[in-house]
């Protein structure tokens, strides 16, 4: 179904015409991009456009500014090392409401409004689930008209792009930037000064003692850049504000005369290598020295602007708790404690219990792992030389907690070394972790699980000693993103049904439930999910070259490629069915495409290894004639949230395979399941409450729960040679793996994954569910072949996923722990015309 036939579903603003659409992207060509129609590229012609469709939410942008000043709004601000953005034009046309204006005004100018958007870059700000979470957050904040700013960093190169040479990674830059970003507005009136390394000096203070000051440091700048976030079907216009780094002095002029070129722009380059690259790697001094700068680059550009924000309606700090709900994305930012104090301390005349007590009222913090290797730490000597005055204040912070603990537990020095701030011993850490939970008020999990796990076996201390403190906000997706959007068949399909309620109301999905015993309903769903696997496939061949069968069960696994998302589990369930068909060719099995989208940390050896073992495994299947294309292995490359709106709602199997008590949440398992494709997946993270809502006939759920993983690995029992040798299928699967016959001419390349598995104790228990996998995986192949069956299972999950919009999350954080209210914008146009009519 053309995605075009399903926007006329979508509530359109009445007061923005073709002709006007029309007449600001001309404009726009030629005064922004200087060009005429006869010379402008279609490149030219999508940024017009762009900058059309950004003028349409500047009135509300503006007056929903001033709604939050002039009513001293309650605001919260969401720091995030990532936002994973995509392309915003068609999510932009849509929120407005000007599709059919915007398609009309396209038209009488001879171009396809489809093809226009697909021309937009994807703003790769961000690594995976994280920097989506944060997207998705922000769209339902706006869309739900709460009083809200995303801050982050304006990375020059975002996560990169990846391709594959003879089926390795290889990583080129991200310069997604490279023709200019059409969402950004420069806002250099709000730059603000940044002080990094220097020194501490104990100089006198009036009445006695002494005081730190903090000297010799050296300064750059931050410069904010703000995207608008569109509320869809309301007019508030939030702030997405992102922090570029630049020198205060860009350029030596006196050195330069001196003939010292390359020292004359020193402090500049410097200077803009902050926000150079997301993640830059921190395997070296130099990578941790910048990555540790970067964070707090984010921070104290961020906390200078709440201030500065609050100061313009207070004179005084005694509201600052009651104004300002600053929310920490997991760990990346949580320094933003340490400034906030510092801030008061030095730039104000509180005292310490002042400071104190506001700073911990006004911070929450999400955690989002359950890897203690994520949870981040900073030598001490790094921190000292970079940081010495937010150093000095964790001291501080740590001695005051460290007396509550002994307090509370008296004699108990392993706890009060456990809950520590600083790690002790020969190599000295900073456990930001540590600093994040005592400076909030809230500490949050992202699952129901996560958030057992987190307070009973990740930090059962800090659970024990404030258990108040801690609560579980189930992550969520924006459902007009991930459906309405991504997949304009289904929802046409929907609304025809049950009426557009759904697109602001989750719940009104329930209304479908009935309908999964429809049979000619759940006939033309399958034919939309038909269509959809059509354009996916006709993508796969595009991108790859490659031809898979739409008629063809598409299994999916989509996400960061990690060890304990286990990828490699599923390559193995790939490896039994090709041994399987090898030895009986005339094997009457379900024809499957196993589709794989990921991309490995470039300095993550054994995630590398894995995207090859896929390749090689993808080259050796689809080219054998024994196969016959009953089974197709396609890795596609650069895996982005664009190829993601196209995979998703053509996916039938969504792979959620992680080792139980090793994801946090997850939330592509939301987006495929409320887009018709059922789940095969652990009890982990929200895979549990996904099968809650959907029921456990409507998912496939194997393997060891989190508690048995636990038990294993503690008891030391774990023999993976005792799967091995019990079991014909996995023996042959596992010696693959250490000779490689896939690629013979390439030798057992291979050989690390194999000891990982049966040397190194198989960490992420990949044989003790292999058998359990191999026998869901079985029941899904039986379920397949009803196609009936399949269709009421697969209409089951999306009438029952209204749980998981990101709306209902964000309602819970807003009432549970940020304390802030919705606040209508009026139309800015209305309250023009009323205001010339009084």
């Amino acid at each position: 179904m053309p995605a075009k036939r399903v926007r006329k579903l979508i509530s359109q603003n009445r007061s923005v015409t073709p002709e006007q659409i029309r007449e600001r992207l001309l404009f726009h060509l030629k005064y922004t991009r200087c060009k005429d129609w006869r010379t402008a590229t279609e490149f030219d012609k999508m940024m017009s456009f762009s900058m059309a469709i950004r003028e349409l939410a500047v009135d509300r942008m503006i007056a929903t500014q001033r709604a939050y000043v002039d009513r001293d709004v309650k605001r919260v601000y969401y720091i995030s090392m990532e936002y994973l953005l995509g392309r915003l034009l068609e999510n932009n046309v849509a929120a407005l409401g000007v599709y059919e204006a915007s398609r009309q005004a396209l038209k009488d100018l001879d171009i396809d409004l489809e093809q226009l958007m697909a021309l937009e870059e994807d703003a790769g700000l961000g690594n995976g689930g994280l920097g989506r979470l944060a997207a998705c957050f922000l769209d339902s904040l706006a869309s739900l008209e709460y009083p809200a700013y995303g801050y982050g960093l304006r990375y020059e190169h975002g996560m990169f792009r990846q391709d594959f040479e003879n089926g390795w990674q290889r990583e080129r830059p991200d310069d997604w930037l490279k023709y200019g970003y059409p969402w950004e507005m420069v806002r250099p009136e709000y730059a603000v000064p940044v002080k990094v390394y220097g020194k501490l000096e104990w100089v006198p203070k009036v009445g006695g003692g002494k005081r730190p000051v903090w000297k010799d440091w050296q300064m750059l700048e931050g410069v904010p850049y703000d995207i608008p976030v569109i509320g869809f079907g309301v007019n508030t216009v939030n702030v997405l504000r992102l922090w570029s780094s630049r020198a205060t002095e860009a350029f030596r002029l006196d050195v330069f005369n001196q003939g010292e070129y390359v020292k004359a722009v020193e402090e500049k380059n410097w200077a803009e290598t902050i926000t150079k690259v997301l993640y830059p790697s921190d395997f070296t001094y130099a990578g941790k020295e910048l990555r540790l700068i970067q964070e707090y680059f984010m921070v104290t550009c961020t906390i200078q602007d709440v201030i500065r924000r609050y100061r313009r309606n207070h004179s005084t700090w005694s509201a600052f708790a009651e104004k300002n709900a600053i929310q920490l994305n997991d760990t990346h930012p949580a320094l933003a404690v340490a400034e906030l104090m510092r801030y008061f301390m030095d730039e104000t005349t509180m005292t310490w219990e002042n400071a104190w007590e506001l700073t911990s009222r006004t911070f929450g913090y999400t955690n989002h792992t359950l890897l203690p290797e994520a949870l981040e730490r900073w030598p001490v000597p790094l921190m000292e030389r970079v940081l010495p005055r937010h150093l000095q204040i964790i001291y501080d912070i740590n001695e005051k907690f460290l007396s509550r603990i002994r307090l509370a537990y008296p004699g108990d020095e392993e706890r009060v070394s456990r809950m520590s701030m600083i790690q002790e011993g020969e190599d000295r850490q900073v456990r930001m972790a540590n600093l994040a939970m005592v400076g909030s008020h809230s500490i949050n999990g992202v699952s129901a699980l996560h958030t057992e796990l987190l307070k009973d076996t990740v930090v059962p201390d800090f659970a024990d000693m404030m258990p108040e403190r801690f609560n579980n906000k189930t992550n969520g997706i924006t459902h007009r993103r991930w459906l309405l959007i991504s997949n304009p068949g289904l929802a046409q399909l929907i609304t025809s049904k049950i009426g557009d309620g759904w697109i602001h109301d989750a719940e009104e999905l329930k209304k479908l439930e009935p309908l999964a015993e429809d049979k000619a309903f759940c006939r033309t769903f399958m034919k939309v999910k038909e269509e959809n696997k059509v354009r996916l496939a006709n993508l796969v061949r595009d991108v790859t070259g490659e031809w898979i069968n739409p008629e063809s069960m598409f299994d999916v696994q989509i996400k960061r490629l990690h060890e304990y998302k286990r990828q490699l589990l599923n390559a193995m369930h790939i490896m039994t069915l090709y041994y399987r068909l090898k030895d009986n060719p005339g094997l009457d099995i379900v024809p499957r495409t196993f589709l794989f989208g990921a991309k490995a940390a470039p300095s993550y050896h054994m995630a590398k290894l894995i995207i090859k073992l896929i390749n090689a495994l993808g080259r050796a299947v689809n080219n054998d004639p024994d196969i016959r294309d009953r089974l197709k292995v396609v890795f596609i490359p650069d895996y982005n949230v664009s190829m993601a709106e196209v995979i998703i709602p053509a996916a039938d199997l969504s792979e959620q395979i992680s080792t139980a008590g090793k994801e946090a949440s997850g939330t592509g398992n939301m987006k495929l399941s409320i887009n018709g494709a059922l789940t095969i997946g652990t009890w982990d993270g929200a895979n549990i409450e996904i099968a809650e809502e959907v029921g456990l006939d409507n998912i496939f759920i194997f393997g060891h729960k989190a508690h048995e993983v636990a038990d294993i690995q503690k008891s030391g029992s774990y023999d993976p040679w005792s799967y091995y040798n019990g079991n014909q299928e996995l023996r042959r699967v596992i010696d693959a793996i250490r000779t490689n016959p896939f690629t013979p001419g390439e030798g057992p390349i291979f050989t690390d994954i194999y000891k990982h598995l049966m040397e190194h104790g198989d960490v992420f228990c990949h044989l003790a569910d292999y058998e359990a996998y191999m026998d869901a995986q079985d029941k899904v192949a039986q379920a397949y072949r009803n196609k009936d069956e399949w269709a009421r299972m697969a209409v089951l999950n999306v009438a029952r996923m209204s749980k998981f919009s990101s709306d209902r999350t964000i309602h819970e954080y807003a009432s549970d722990i940020w304390g802030i209210k919705a606040e209508t914008i009026v139309d800015p146009v209305t309250e023009t015309e009323e205001i010339l009519k009084d």
